[in-house]
């Protein structure tokens, strides 16, 4: 792949190949994206350099600046897109009606879609989320406590969930959240076979039927007191 320093074309509007200056931009941005997730997924992004993710991506260090401050930033943006995706399967689990007909055999069947297609992004997540570099670990310490509460907002919706004090109904979603998290960590690291994936399905299905048994008979603290 030739590098190319994507910031000089003679046409101030377009690029040689007929795509305008805002459209090469992102598209090279996208490349070095990709590049370091590609990157990250074989040494864990602490170990990856500026030099290797613009050689992967076939543009010349200099051109990097012109779209990230440091390779920090590169990384909160990639925390930023994958957790695009895991809005994404929020989104998805919202329109599906058999989501609120069987909550848990199809928040378990999204989880498991939702992996499978978008893996690289969900093996970011779960392998830097105790990684190497803190202020990523941060940004996804942040973004899956504001997941938690745009998770219990939809949790509202539920039979018995209405009447919970607002610290309950977040409990109940940081639980949903955690089997989600752990659910496709293990996808990731399976074999890719349909035994295998039934297998988590059905264990992640049985951890959330565990926590939907427990809302009709939830007290609060306050209560139990």
């Amino acid at each position: 792949m030739h590098e190319r320093d994507t910031a000089e074309t003679a046409d101030p509007t377009a690029t040689d190949d007929g795509l305008s200056r805002h459209e090469q931009k992102e598209r090279t941005r996208q490349a070095l994206l990709d590049a370091a997730l590609e990157l990250t997924d074989e040494h864990g992004f602490a170990g990856i350099s500026l030099r290797q993710v613009t050689r992967r991506a076939g543009v010349v260090p200099t051109a990097f600046y012109r779209h990230f401050a440091s390779m920090e930033e590169l990384g909160l943006a990639l925390v930023d897109q994958s957790f695009d995706t895991l809005r994404g399967m929020l989104r998805e689990a919202r329109q599906d009606p058999r989501t609120y007909k069987d909550v848990i055999a199809a928040s378990a069947a999204i989880i498991a879609i939702q992996v499978r297609s978008h893996r690289s992004h969900f093996a970011f997540v779960a392998r830097e989320r105790f990684g190497g570099v803190p202020a990523v670990r941060r940004r996804i310490r942040d973004e899956l406590r504001l997941y938690v509460s745009e998770l219990a907002v939809d949790l509202r919706t539920f039979p018995h969930l209405e009447t919970w004090r607002s610290e309950d109904v977040l409990t109940a979603s940081r639980l949903f959240v955690n089997i989600m998290v752990s659910t496709a960590e293990q996808i990731i690291e399976s074999p890719d076979r349909p035994e295998v994936l039934e297998q988590i399905e059905t264990e992640a299905r049985r951890q959330m039927r565990l926590i939907v048994l427990g809302y009709a008979g939830w007290r609060s603290d306050e209560t139990l007191r």
